[in-house]
């Protein structure tokens, strides 16, 4: 599946399409891909400096682009998620100091070497389930220092892995507990010292803001996201997640890349989403992680028009997975995605959502040559065995990295 097709996003019926090649084949060189078309014209390009890598008729796909990951962090949140089986709510549990305000007090106690270490293993868990690219965000160190801290661990980690790696600045993840008085006060750090030093030291391509009820509001969204965009990033937003709170409008209004998460997103969203242009980043796995039924509206997002993507969400509370077939299983089996149309959003349409469709996401001469040979015979086998590694090989930029990740 070369998933080839027109320099853009795909919406509509094109989400279908696959770009099959039945016994296909493909030339890499230096990291690159050469060609790609059928077995016959391939054999034909083979001379002695090629190493030849026989699939088995098994399926072959670009490596999946995972647009929405928060992968640097410290410690774990075991003992909420056994406290949400017990009852509590994600809400309840962040009411009194849990959720994201846990994950930071331990991330500001560990040194950028232990964020490194930790993000090596989850680069690691990312490669062996098929992805080859992922956008970073911060947001757990919710100081200058801290969120510095975690985009510098961000470049050493894109340094030192095969993991393609796309920072996003995300300070605004939620308000920390020493300025819950004066909120007005850690916006204005934000705005003020953050994105300056952020810009200045080229730490991030995007920023993000969670914008929700109790966490930033629709206007200190907009406040932020308007000096990251003054200092020459690209915009992405956290809305809709947990209430209906305007931040689809607002993205639309903004003109921002994505909107992500978008649960509670109504008909007027999506409208609003469409005229704009952005892209909706959906997360069903963070829903299947917080127990909650309310999924996304994928399928009326589909016949608005809308170029949609799915992603994970890794993070160490209410989506603790980096799998892409898990979030492909749970688009088709809650949001009535069809297999195909899961693919093309974990692939190309991510990688537009990344500024980086014309490099990723798709096998065609001049890409990279990421490219993931998975242990199936159907490509829907995908969707349908969730809960196992299907990669039998995969290559970022024509390097085998399931040997050395």
């Amino acid at each position: 599946m070369t998933l080839a097709g027109p320099a853009r996003p795909r919406t509509g019926p094109e989400l279908g399409e696959l770009a099959i090649i039945s016994d296909g084949a493909l030339l890499v060189r230096d990291g690159r891909i050469g060609r790609v078309g059928s077995r016959a014209e391939i054999e034909r390009l083979i001379d002695d400096t090629c190493d030849i890598v026989d699939a088995g008729q098994r399926i072959v796909l670009p490596g999946f682009v995972d647009s929405h990951t928060h992968p640097v962090f410290a410690g774990s949140r075991a003992n909420e998620f056994e406290e949400r089986a017990a009852g509590a709510t994600y809400q309840d549990i962040a009411a009194r100091g849990g959720g994201i305000q846990s994950t930071v007090k331990a991330t500001r106690a560990a040194s950028t070497a232990d964020l490194v270490k930790s993000g090596k293993r989850y680069a690691a868990w990312f490669l062996r389930t098929a992805t080859t690219t992922i956008e970073a965000k911060s947001g757990y160190g919710l100081s200058l220092e801290d969120e510095l801290k975690l985009l510098r661990a961000i470049k050493q980690l894109a340094a030192e892995t095969p993991l393609h790696y796309v920072p996003t600045f995300l300070g605004a993840h939620s308000v920390p507990p020493e300025y819950r008085a004066r909120r007005g006060t850690y916006v204005d750090l934000i705005v003020e010292e953050m994105l300056p030093r952020v810009a200045q030291e080229k730490l991030a391509e995007f920023c993000d803001v969670f914008c929700e009820q109790n966490v930033f509001s629709a206007d200190e969204a907009r406040r932020i996201l308007l000096a990251a965009r003054a200092h020459g990033m690209g915009l992405r937003i956290h809305a809709d997640q947990l209430s209906l709170s305007g931040g689809a409008k607002l993205a639309a209004e903004l003109k921002t890349t994505t909107a992500d998460h978008l649960e509670h997103t109504d008909s007027e969203g999506i409208a609003a989403l469409k005229s704009a242009n952005v892209q909706p980043v959906l997360l069903p796995g963070s829903v299947y992680g917080l127990g909650s039924s309310r999924y996304p509206a994928a399928r009326e997002m589909i016949e608005a028009g809308l170029a949609v993507v799915l992603a994970t969400d890794f993070n160490p509370g209410s989506s603790p997975t980096p799998a892409m077939t898990m979030v492909l299983s749970l688009a088709s089996t809650h949001m009535k995605m069809s297999p195909a149309e899961s693919i093309t959003a974990a692939t190309i349409n991510a990688a537009y959502s990344l500024g980086r469709g014309d490099r990723i996401g798709s096998l065609e001469t001049g890409k990279d040559a990421d490219v993931v040979i998975h242990d199936a015979e159907d490509y829907r086998e995908l969707a349908y065995f969730f809960g196992i590694e299907h990669p039998w090989k995969v290559f970022a930029r024509g390097i085998d990295v399931m040997q050395h990740s």
